[in-house]
């Protein structure tokens, strides 16, 4: 069972690199868009270019901190996920970084349908609405998984405790 619990810390550590690896990709895809955009000027194609820059590299954001919760949970900590505190600090991590991603892809995707086609409009409110029901539901969730917690004090404690480890 040792060997079965190695290979999938490994196999942890392999996605979490491929996602840093997409993640710096994208950094280099987004600084490149917005050195383009520098030099296009300053009119609104600029504008537009910049905003497309900032929402890739959102999406860069969204990969490292998935790396990052990858290996601080599955490879570092090794930790078994069935505690409230830790479900509730794994997935707000993750739900943070993709409610402020998707917010700035919406805000890009407005900003496009606003000056290119306003037919697209009604997929921005779309994608608005549903951020915001994402984090109504997050909201929720973390309310929900707080009452929880107070059934288990020992779980915040140890995550606490781990989080020192954690440290430098």
């Amino acid at each position: 069972m040792k060997h079965l619990m190695l290979a999938f810390g490994v196999v942890h550590a392999v996605i979490a690199l491929l996602f840093t690896a997409g993640a710096l990709f994208l950094i280099a895809i987004g600084a490149h868009q917005g050195w383009q955009a520098a030099h296009a000027g300053s009119g609104l194609a600029a504008a537009q270019e910049v905003i497309e820059a900032i929402g890739i590299l959102a999406a860069a954001v969204v990969a490292l901190q998935i790396a990052e919760t990858i290996i601080e949970e599955e490879v570092v900590r090794d930790a078994d996920i069935s505690a409230p505190t830790r479900v509730r600090r794994f997935l707000s991590r993750f739900f943070v970084v993709v409610v402020v991603a998707l917010a700035i892809e919406g805000l890009v995707a407005t900003f496009r349908a606003v000056h290119d086609d306003a037919s697209e409009l009604l997929y921005v409110a779309a994608l608005v609405a549903g951020v915001g029901i994402l984090l109504a539901a997050w909201g929720v969730f973390v309310h929900l998984n707080r009452s929880a917690e107070e059934l288990e004090p020992d779980a915040m404690q140890e995550a606490q405790a781990e989080d020192e480890k954690l440290k430098p």
